[in-house]
């Protein structure tokens, strides 16, 4: 097992180890700076000590240099540590987040295998295949039912035109015989206003049926 991998099995024995070993660093982060405020006093202490005695007492003036030198590197040490420990608490909550997002993304990895696991590219076309085919199925079920229903009877379009044609041809020739069948000239009749009345409404009929009769010709014709 590699070392990463080793790691996280550590890890996972002991979730808490990250979180602990941080927490005890900044305590002991917390008593360096009260350790520093300390010192930093001390020194500012030796350092009054030495200009109160530079002039009447020099030996003691030398003495509150000589400690004040001191605190100092000792304060010098401490800053060294605390920088050390500080920069130890930002790898281990580095090193903390890391793990937290490989944790996230092995998830997320597993869970897409399971998805996955069941699914190959055979299938999906299987798939798309079978759907291709039911939405075939479904337009030629739709184009059948919104066809008109003849009934189970076939009809000869062919047979209907011939059969029209026919009718008209007929209807022409009887309305021509009809025409040929009225008398050119009509003599005067000198009778009553009835039989006046009966001339004029057969003149009148005539003049229709001729009338009808160019019309349809002319229908013909186109």
């Amino acid at each position: 097992m590699s070392t990463w991998g080793s790691w996280l099995v550590g890890k996972r024995d002991n979730p808490n180890s990250a979180k602990d070993a941080i927490v005890g660093l900044r305590q002991q982060l917390i008593m360096l700076e009260k350790k520093e405020e300390h010192l930093t006093k001390k020194i500012d202490d030796e350092t009054r000590k030495a200009k109160a005695n530079v002039t009447t007492n020099k030996r003691a003036a030398q003495a509150a240099l000589r400690q004040r030198k001191q605190y100092e590197n000792e304060l010098d040490r401490i800053s060294g540590t605390r920088m050390t420990l500080e920069t130890q608490v930002h790898a281990i909550e580095s090193a903390n987040m890391n793990l937290e997002t490989m944790k996230a993304m092995r998830k997320g990895a597993d869970a897409l295998k399971g998805i996955h696991g069941s699914l190959n590219i055979d299938k999906v076309d299987a798939t798309m295949d079978s759907i291709r085919e039911q939405m075939d199925l479904t337009n030629e079920i739709s184009d059948a039912i919104s066809n008109p229903v003849a009934m189970g009877q076939d009809i000869d379009e062919d047979e209907l035109k011939n059969e029209l044609d026919e009718l008209e041809q007929a209807e022409l020739n009887d309305r021509l015989v009809g025409a040929e069948s009225v008398p050119a000239h009509t003599p005067a009749v000198t009778a009553g206003p009835s039989r006046v009345n009966g001339q004029a409404n057969h003149a009148q009929t005539v003049d229709d049926d001729d009338a009808e009769l160019r019309a349809l010709q002319a229908e013909l014709a186109m």
